[in-house]
């Protein structure tokens, strides 16, 4: 009896692992598809810069630089930026708050602060919006001197 009780114990343990373990596996190979399946809509707003990079040129240290990356929205649908971030705190980036309608135009506005800076600079701000892509990357860059 004992015998009998430990072979049907041994063999539902055994399919109740066998029946866990595609479970598991379906659902990481769910999540895997819904991550890498991400598909713009044909009608996403579309966030298109004049100008991508901006060179300030040579500048003295303590210097500060200020500008304004324009920007139209050639989607077809109203575009809304919901971040800017910059590489390090000497950038501060400003972004309109308003939705930019289809075809309209738009600026964000850069402020880079040269103070504790030397050399050769490139400043990234990426742009996270609901266009197509969701991130876009500008560059501020140019040389910092030393004040003499």
């Amino acid at each position: 009896m004992k015998k009998i009780f430990l072979l049907a114990f041994a063999a539902a343990a055994l399919a109740a692992c066998q029946q866990t373990k595609p479970t598991a596996v379906a659902t990481d190979s769910v999540v895997k598809t819904t991550e890498t399946k991400t598909v713009a809509s044909p009608d996403a707003p579309v966030i298109s810069f004049k100008q991508g990079m901006y060179n300030f040129g040579k500048i003295v240290q303590g210097e500060s630089v200020h500008y304004e990356f324009k920007f139209t929205n050639t989607g077809k649908s109203p575009l809304i930026i919901t971040n800017a971030t910059a590489t390090c705190g000497c950038t501060i980036p400003e972004i309109p708050k308003e939705p930019i309608k289809p075809g309209a135009d738009g600026v964000i506005k850069v402020v880079f602060n040269s103070a504790g800076k030397m050399g050769m600079q490139d400043k990234v701000v990426t742009i996270t919006s609901n266009g197509n892509p969701s991130t876009t990357e500008v560059h501020l860059i140019g040389e910092v001197k030393e004040r003499t």
